[in-house]
């Protein structure tokens, strides 16, 4: 009994086969993280599919599709100038999948007896997507400016002593960028569903304990739990925009030497 009314946080993002719970000794693994990233995947295909239809007066799905489309168009304009078009695809392709990714994982899918299992909750996930920011990056600082573009790391008209003293510190600070930059979206989902899953135990525990006292803490434990969870998806979108904004003005820094 105690076993059983142990509370686990942890086990939300374990990684495991498809109707087992432990991983084989094979890469060859059809897993729940990958599962729901497809799902995320036909999610997004499908909500993009709606903005293909080019109708003269938009419609509600074609209105949301050109509204997000033509918002990250203005991140990447704002950030990076009239070039940031060039790089649309990447900062768009992340925006949109982080955001349908951390929705998609806040939803209450458990009371149809699915698990949703949040993609963005693990750092191989968001840490491979900021090295691709990373490597992007890096690429058109050097095929613009060639080794000119390492001039970024020495502030402008600086003595030369203060450069000895800069320089390093803005190489570190650069290189920490897609670790932050990946770390950041991975936090927020990981924090967001230890605490539903912490106060959803509460609930529970509450009502199974009886009594005035036991129903009054699962009723205070269930508010908690939707306002987490309705803070959750304010967050998710945050984090896209985060990491979709951090992206462009990086690949701004890349372009212009700022």
């Amino acid at each position: 009994m105690a076993a059983a009314a142990r509370i686990d946080p942890m086990h939300q993002f374990q990684i495991a086969p498809i109707g087992s719970d432990e991983l084989a000794a094979t890469p060859f693994l059809f897993t729940n993280s990958a599962l729901w990233m497809l799902i995320v995947l036909a999610a997004i295909l499908i909500f993009m599919w709606g903005g293909t239809r080019r109708q003269l007066v938009p419609g509600r799905w074609q209105a949301a599709v050109e509204a997000v489309t033509g918002f990250v168009d203005n991140i990447t304009r704002q950030n990076i100038g009239p070039e940031g078009r060039t790089y649309l695809p990447w900062v768009f392709t992340a925006f949109i999948f982080i955001l349908f990714a951390n929705w998609i994982g806040a939803m209450p899918f458990a009371i149809a007896g699915a698990h949703p299992f949040t993609v963005t909750s693990q750092f191989s996930v968001t840490g491979v997507m900021s090295v691709i920011s990373f490597a992007i990056v890096l690429a058109v600082g050097f095929w613009k400016h060639k080794l000119r573009f390492l001039s970024l790391f020495v502030p402008k008209d600086t003595p030369f002593l203060l450069k000895l003293m800069i320089a390093p510190i803005e190489v570190i600070s650069f290189m920490v960028r897609p670790f932050s930059l990946g770390l950041r979206p991975f936090v927020a989902m990981f924090a967001g569903h230890i605490l539903l899953e912490v106060f959803g135990n509460f609930v529970v525990q509450g009502l199974n304990s009886g009594g005035p006292l036991g129903w009054g803490i699962s009723l205070l434990c269930f508010v908690f739990v939707i306002f987490v969870n309705a803070l959750e998806l304010l967050v998710g979108a945050i984090q896209a925009y985060v990491f979709a904004l951090l992206t462009a003005l990086y690949i701004n820094d890349a372009v212009h030497l700022h």
